[in-house]
């Protein structure tokens, strides 16, 4: 038996709040807007939220008695929403870029790296430049070091050394932040 997944999350939204016939209290804290909180019976709050086509929402279920406020739910749902997604779009999303050399690169390769990752930089991303060594080519630890330490000099007016250039089996690492904020 497949189930409707949609289904499933409004039923969970519905968990989120008690609404209406489903809040269990006898009694509630009603809040007004301009008035002060008032204490009353559920079915009375009820009456007094159909009066103006509105839903009662349990706010606060743990507090003695529940906290409830009249208002219409559904746009309260969707505010918050609303809100959850600016939040969301406001967040900055770190993008890790990554460059591979050897430790035998050439002027002419790295300098067509050297210009993918500055542009990388002024995008806002972080840039991995790593050295990989392969086979026999790991005596050349020094060579590697020198080209990334290179690399971030190059690359000082834009981004920021993170980690300096460190060996963790066959590659050597360095990261770089971007200055742009």
């Amino acid at each position: 038996m497949r189930r409707n997944p949609r289904a499933f999350v409004k039923r969970e939204v519905e968990a989120q709040h008690r609404i209406n016939e489903k809040i269990f209290a006898t009694e509630v804290r009603l809040i007004t807007e301009g008035q002060e909180p008032q204490l009353m019976s559920v079915s009375k709050a009820i009456e007094m939220a159909e009066e103006q086509e509105l839903d009662l929402v349990e706010i606060s279920p743990n507090a003695k008695p529940p906290v409830c406020k009249i208002m219409d739910y559904k746009k309260f749902l969707y505010n918050q929403k609303r809100k959850q997604k600016e939040l969301k779009a406001k967040q900055s999303k770190i993008v890790v870029k990554e460059i591979r050399f050897g430790p035998n690169t050439d002027d002419h390769d790295f300098n067509f790296k050297l210009a993918h990752a500055k542009k990388f930089l002024e995008e806002g991303s972080k840039v991995k430049a790593y050295v990989f060594f392969r086979g026999r080519t790991i005596v050349f630890k020094d060579r590697g070091e020198i080209l990334l330490l290179k690399f971030a000099q190059e690359l000082a007016d834009v981004g920021v050394v993170e980690q300096l250039p460190k060996l963790e089996g066959k590659k050597m690492i360095l990261m770089i932040n971007s200055k742009k904020k």
